[in-house]
């Protein structure tokens, strides 16, 4: 089972803060943004003298309303084509061990979730990764590098859209070429699309569900945890037409009796957030991003894509081994008291040896934080040693 990239360097992080350095954390998805008051208030309110199992597919009610939601943005889903499940970490692990079995392949354009890795491992699937590169954007590799990575075995396709770790945005066009190979090679195409919210500079979500033919190929991947600033409720959903991938999905969902209940509560509150909600952050991420791809492509030899959603870049540093460099930003320096929390970037690979003049940054922390961080940034580039030029 792999390390997780993003959280395997916290030790060191908390020797840091035992020594009195402020550390700015940057590594994790975890946002700053306050959740919405209606599903913090469904908690406070919550008056059942039972917190019961709910269904293993999840609450009836919820179900339904999430299907509301899915309706108002152009994606015609029923309550009984939605399977709650603990996040959608838990939404993966059922799509992938409900289509595929062990030895079988799924290609993903990488860098990528480093968790699609440990999803994979648990599910004895292998990952195929094809290249996207940092001076495209992490654009959608060519239709070529799909055709070449596909074998006997390869049973899906995977992408995440908008893009963690990258922030890059599929356009309708990217994934109307993956329609065609889908269907040219009978394959599932999995979309994890939990940051659909988060979409910058005007261009808009386009989601695989809106595809036309590939009702028996798409498993949607969902979460309330950024869209809702919720992560600790761990409430997902997996969503297909597919009748039989669904109802082998449900043994495993009874396997584990039933989503959390309590998150349920939070989940189906949460629905009713108004829209002046996401107006605010995206406006808040927007100049996050902004102050970020500014910070960092000013800093000699480093480059930095403007992505289009999310809340991530992967930024390419003049430095010798991303692991190292992380590792050392946390034991070995600090500038006035403060250090930068990045996560390497090898980890969001799968080809050995990729991402080693790269790191990811989340950018979920408030504007003067972000400043400190990036100058702490720049001043830790320039006595690094072991700086490339």
């Amino acid at each position: 089972m792999p390390s997780s990239p993003i959280r395997k360097l916290v030790p060191y992080s908390e020797v840091a803060k035992s020594k009195g350095v402020k550390v700015y954390h940057l590594n994790i998805g975890q946002p700053d943004i306050e959740t919405p008051a209606v599903a913090l208030d469904a908690i406070r309110n919550y008056s059942d003298k039972v917190i019961e199992y709910s269904h293993s597919a999840g609450v009836l009610s919820y179900r339904k309303k999430l299907a509301g939601y899915y309706e108002k943005i152009g994606i015609h889903v029923s309550a009984d084509e939605i399977i709650v499940a603990a996040g959608a970490s838990e939404a993966i692990l059922f799509a992938m061990q409900s289509t595929m079995d062990p030895g079988d392949e799924i290609i993903i354009p990488e860098p990528f979730y480093a968790n699609y890795n440990g999803f994979a491992v648990n599910s004895g699937v292998i990952v195929k990764p094809i290249p996207s590169d940092i001076e495209g954007g992490f654009a959608l590799p060519p239709m070529s590098e799909f055709e070449k990575a596909i074998t006997p075995r390869t049973k899906a396709i995977m992408v995440c859209n908008p893009n963690n770790p990258t922030g890059y945005l599929y356009s309708r066009e990217e994934l109307e070429l993956l329609r065609k190979i889908v269907l040219k090679h009978d394959l599932y195409l999995f979309s994890d699309e939990v940051y659909r919210e988060f979409c910058y500079d005007g261009h808009k979500h386009f989601s695989v569900m809106q595809l036309e033919g590939l009702e028996q190929h798409v498993i949607l991947i969902d979460s309330v945890s950024k869209r809702y600033s919720a992560c600790g409720v761990r409430i997902g959903c997996m969503i297909s037409k597919n009748k039989e991938v669904m109802a082998t999905a449900m043994k495993f969902a009874q396997a584990r009796l039933s989503p959390p209940s309590l998150g349920q509560v939070a989940g189906e509150a949460a629905l009713d957030t108004p829209d002046s909600y996401f107006v605010s952050v995206l406006e808040e991420y927007l100049s996050r991003r902004n102050l970020v791809v500014e910070a960092i492509n000013k800093i000699p030899q480093a480059f930095c894509p403007n992505p289009k959603g999310a809340f991530y870049v992967v930024a390419r540093l003049p430095i010798d081994d991303s692991d190292r460099f992380c590792q050392w930003l946390l034991e070995d320096f600090d500038y006035n008291k403060q250090t930068v929390m990045l996560a390497p970037a090898t980890g969001f690979y799968a080809t050995p040896g990729k991402g080693k003049d790269e790191v990811r940054i989340s950018y979920v922390l408030n504007l003067d934080d972000l400043k400190n961080s990036m100058i702490c940034l720049a001043e830790a580039l320039k006595v690094y040693p072991g700086r490339t030029n």
